[in-house]
């Protein structure tokens, strides 16, 4: 990571997500990490994406409740930050590539965590696969929603120069410096 300014940035971006993941009024599944991690890895890199992806599940575990799943969704998630590096290294950061990138990597951490691991919790893979299917509705839903909206948001404010901008307008609608 480049400097002061981009650690802030990460770091804020990785905060927000916390705070928002823990308020108690949100639907289930229903979480920015995919909207973050998308132009998180492609900015940052590999290695800060899986950063991103793991420690989002495993610190928001901690404050909720640890275990064997962390394990899984978290490498999950580092696996698609990890994806989303290589992915923008070659797709045009577009709301149709991060819309596109956030419904495969949805459709794949479901398919990771709530139907292949099934097994370790007592569930047979074919139950598993028809309990998810609203699950992965209501997820991928919300991560197209937000792919939309704060992916392109994220990622202007990334490659802006500045941390935070407000902009004078005069009573004419013109910019001042």
């Amino acid at each position: 990571m480049e400097n002061t300014k981009n650690k802030l940035k990460f770091f804020t971006v990785f905060v927000a997500c916390l705070l928002f993941r823990l308020s108690p009024l949100r639907a289930p599944n229903v979480e920015p990490i995919m909207a973050s991690i998308m132009p998180l890895g492609r900015k940052f890199g590999a290695l800060w994406g899986f950063l991103f992806g793991f420690a989002s599940i495993a610190i928001y575990d901690l404050f909720t409740h640890f275990g064997v799943w962390t394990w899984t969704a978290g490498i999950t998630y580092g696996l698609i930050g990890v994806a989303s590096y290589f992915y923008f290294k070659k797709a045009k950061t577009s709301i149709f590539n991060f819309v596109l990138f956030a419904f495969f990597a949805t459709i794949f951490f479901d398919l990771i965590t709530g139907v292949l691991f099934a097994p370790m919790f007592g569930q047979r893979i074919l139950n598993a696969l028809v309990m998810q299917i609203p699950f992965t509705a209501l997820h991928l839903a919300g991560n197209i929603g937000f792919a939309l909206t704060l992916s392109p948001l994220i990622n202007k404010w990334l490659v802006s120069e500045q941390f935070f901008a407000l902009k004078k307008v005069s009573s004419l609608g013109l910019e001042i410096n």
